[in-house]
């Protein structure tokens, strides 16, 4: 069983959307990151290189978020966890929620949201079907 990092509520200013104010004006996105690793090695070293670097974490969200802009947050979510796998070696998996709170809906809603998970075993079984 692996030991989790959260990165919640994380606050971007993006131009993601299929409608043109969207791309035109920008909204608020709100990015939380769920990270599976152990930390036992860094707790017992006291060492940050054997962890995930928490604000390096937030930097590579609010870079995706605020960069390119996407036509849909699934895109971005993505891009967040696909960037995050690569980056950390010490990931077994994370979890990318993009929260879209001013989305541009008709009637009162509290949340629209999409999740991307990805994992060493998922990457794995890929680059086998793909082999």
């Amino acid at each position: 069983m692996a030991d989790r990092i959260e990165l919640t509520g994380l606050e971007c200013f993006g131009y993601h959307g299929v409608f043109p104010e969207e791309k035109r004006d920008g909204q608020r996105f709100i990015v939380d990151i769920t990270c599976w690793l152990e930390i036992g090695p860094a707790a017992a070293g006291d060492d940050l290189h054997l962890t995930v670097n928490y604000a390096e974490l937030a930097q590579l969200a609010v870079d995706v978020v605020e960069g390119e802009p996407r036509d849909l947050i699934e895109t971005v979510a993505v891009e967040i966890a696909e960037g995050a796998m690569a980056g950390f070696d010490l990931l077994h998996a994370v979890e990318v929620t993009i929260h879209k709170p001013e989305a541009p809906i008709p009637h009162a809603f509290a949340d629209v949201a999409v999740v991307a998970r990805r994992s060493r075993r998922q990457r794995g079984e890929a680059q086998f079907r793909n082999a």
